[in-house]
């Protein structure tokens, strides 16, 4: 079986900063986003191949790292305005 490695830091260029009320968030881009949806549909249907698999593994890993620095930033600006 042939090991595929797919890096969240090889999704780089798909990175945007969006100003959403009074935050800057990380974000994916829009094709991004479209990837995901489509790779999320194929894998209900059972049909990711092994290259895709690895592909909605490092969007994943990326979102949560994504979900969490947001996170931290909005608590911190929470914080600061207390």
């Amino acid at each position: 079986m042939v090991s595929i490695l797919n890096k969240p830091s090889s999704l780089i260029h798909e990175i945007c900063i969006e100003k959403v009320e009074r935050w800057k968030l990380f974000k994916f881009s829009e094709s991004l986003q479209q990837r995901r949806s489509q790779l999320l549909e194929k894998k209900k249907a059972d049909r990711l191949m092994a290259e895709e698999v690895a592909e909605l593994d490092a969007i994943g890993e990326l979102d949560r790292i994504f979900t969490h620095i947001n996170a931290m930033m909005a608590a911190q600006d929470v914080n600061q305005r207390s």
